[in-house]
């Protein structure tokens, strides 16, 4: 079977530091072509990370008709504007997180690429490893009696003026970066949707992003999930579910290492034991489950509404943390 090839649109650290190396082992994806609005850097680039064209523009690498798909890592501003574009020229398209800058603009992107007929999938890369898919079933499974709540905890300590984490016209900082993750791992554990939020935000007040995030979100029931994110503190992550009949934890839930078991604590009142699953790479087992979905013709193993759902929970975490109350999460 002929690979699916792909194309980039941008020059990623991103990709160069955490995905290119994985993709070499694919048996679906040939990294095919990258694009810069600078030609010469493309070029560089694609000569450094293997792909076999360059393009001096997106738009160029849009109309390549060799390419089978795009993955989108560009800066946060600017998803909306070329998942569009990506399916105008009718590319299925694997964009990074956050989809785009809010709910409003995540329906849109997704009513978009549904009129168009083309698959569009956000790339969450943790739900991919088997220490997420192990810690999902054990949450499901009623092993830990009724899951009550989570608690997260991501962060990393980066004061870049130049970085676009830091750069809030381009969609930086904290909830966007990295609260998505947090906000993405409770509704998965918890199963549900938060029907409110509350949330103290800190800004830089050079950048005016948001460098530190303390935030509830309430389930209903007596159920909720907390989390604490910053970008300039000390660089650290977990998370935690707790249950009527014990809990479980995550070490390293998001930038796990592809060379080393992943692991699950789980407590209860027999004792605690240490789950080691399967060494795998979430980067890898995402790209080749979404060209798996392309070359089957099936549906993208996250489903858009996921993408939706996670940004209207982001959207009032940000009206929470203006308005110092609580605020409902509106359905789209």
């Amino acid at each position: 079977m002929d690979k699916l090839r792909m194309g980039v649109l941008g020059c990623s650290g991103h990709y160069s530091l955490r995905v290119s190396t994985p993709l070499k082992s694919s048996l679906l994806i040939e990294p095919y072509a990258v694009a810069s609005r600078d030609a010469a850097k493309a070029k560089k680039y694609a000569k450094t990370w293997g792909f076999e064209k360059s393009y001096g523009s997106y738009e160029d690498l849009l109309s390549d008709p060799n390419v089978d798909f795009v993955y989108i890592p560009l800066p946060n501003h600017l998803h909306l504007q070329y998942i569009k574009k990506a399916a105008d020229a009718g590319k299925a398209i694997l964009c990074e997180k956050p989809l785009c800058l809010n709910a409003k603009e995540a329906a849109q992107a997704a009513s978009y690429c549904q009129k168009k007929k083309v698959p569009l999938m956000e790339a969450f890369m943790y739900r991919f490893h088997p220490q997420w898919i192990r810690a999902y079933e054990i949450a499901r499974s009623g092993e830990l009696g009724e899951v009550m709540g989570t608690g997260g905890v991501f962060s990393y300590d980066n004061k870049d003026p130049s970085n676009i984490r830091n750069i809030a016209s381009a969609g930086g900082g904290a909830l966007l970066d990295i609260g998505c993750y947090t906000v993405s791992s409770a509704r998965y554990l918890m199963g549900a949707e938060p029907k409110k939020v509350v949330a103290n935000a800190l800004r830089d007040s050079a950048f005016k992003t948001d460098t530190y995030v303390s935030a509830i979100l309430d389930f209903g029931n007596g159920k909720s999930s907390t989390f604490t994110i910053g970008t300039q503190i000390f660089p650290y992550q977990r998370v935690t579910a707790y249950g009527t009949g014990g809990d479980l934890s995550i070490d390293v839930p998001f930038n796990m290492y592809g060379d080393v078991p992943g692991v699950v604590t789980v407590s209860q009142g027999v004792g605690t034991r240490v789950i080691q699953t399967e060494i795998a790479d979430q980067y890898l087992l995402e790209f080749d489950s979404f060209a798996q979905a392309l070359i089957e013709k099936t549906e993208v193993p996250t489903p858009i509404q996921d993408a939706i759902n996670n940004m209207a929970v982001i959207d009032a975490l940000f009206a929470s943390a203006s308005s110092g109350k609580w605020e409902a999460v509106a359905k789209l």
